[in-house]
């Protein structure tokens, strides 16, 4: 789905990423760790084709297609999709329209996607004007919703968000990407319902986001470049115990 090799990357002439390789198979979810300032927001936006980020060397290749210097537009018509952790207050452009724009030619409903994240109420309103944390991650959820991207780029899906909703939208998610979680007497019992070809690289601080979602690998991102690879709830439960700066010590 995503190939990314030896990618180095600067902003305002700063080398903030360095040397990144990495590989996100169909219809597998990658949770991205790693302090502030680290560069995870910098990949993500890095991958979707922002300006501002500029790759000095390395190529991105998505679902087959070198994507390195491919305009946002042409990128998300592929199927990148991106949730951001602060998007902006647009005024004067209402919720329905943005998330039918998102659609483009699809049929969608909107009123049942709208329902399905307590969104109804919002959708005449403008984007994101007056939202609480919480309602904004939905709006974004629900934009994704309409895209149906086949890889989703998450930036801190549970941050500003309270426990009820970050239930809903690790349920949002999972249905995005074809999976299922299925709760039993306070337990999670994860499970694939069905063969999934989406994908997605979820950027987490906390972690809250891992009781809701299924995590296939887990990855540190430290001073711009790659530190660990491993099984993303050892690789919380060693942040949660020593911090990031053991992380560098386990093996990729």
């Amino acid at each position: 789905m995503l190939l990314i090799e030896g990618l180095k990357v600067e902003v305002g002439g700063k080398t903030i990423l360095k040397n990144i390789n990495m590989e996100i198979p169909a219809g597998e979810t990658h949770i991205l760790f790693g302090p502030n300032g680290s560069g995870k927001t910098s990949l993500m936006m890095t991958i979707m084709g922002f300006s501002g980020y500029k790759v000095i060397s390395g190529k991105i290749t998505f679902k087959g297609e070198d994507i390195t210097y491919m305009p946002i537009n042409e990128r998300a018509d592929l199927g990148l999709g991106v949730s951001f952790q602060r998007p902006p207050t647009i005024n004067g452009l209402k919720t329905r329209d943005i998330v039918s724009m998102a659609a483009k030619e699809r049929a969608i409903d909107l009123d049942d996607m709208a329902s399905q994240l307590n969104m109804v109420d919002f959708l005449d309103r403008d984007v994101n004007h007056n939202f609480s944390g919480g309602e904004i991650k939905r709006s974004e959820l629900l934009q994704l919703s309409a895209q149906q991207p086949d890889l989703m780029l998450l930036d801190e899906p549970e941050s500003g968000v309270d426990l009820v909703s970050i239930e809903l939208l690790g349920d949002t998610i999972n249905s995005l990407l074809h999976r299922g979680i299925r709760r039993n007497k306070g337990t999670i019992h994860k499970q694939v319902v069905e063969t999934s070809k989406k994908s997605a690289l979820v950027i987490t601080h906390t972690g809250h986001i891992l009781d809701y979602i299924t995590a296939d690998k887990g990855l540190v991102l430290q001073n711009g470049a790659f530190s660990c690879s491993q099984n993303a709830r050892e690789i919380l439960k060693w942040i949660k115990e020593y911090g990031y700066e053991e992380c560098g010590k386990c093996s990729m």
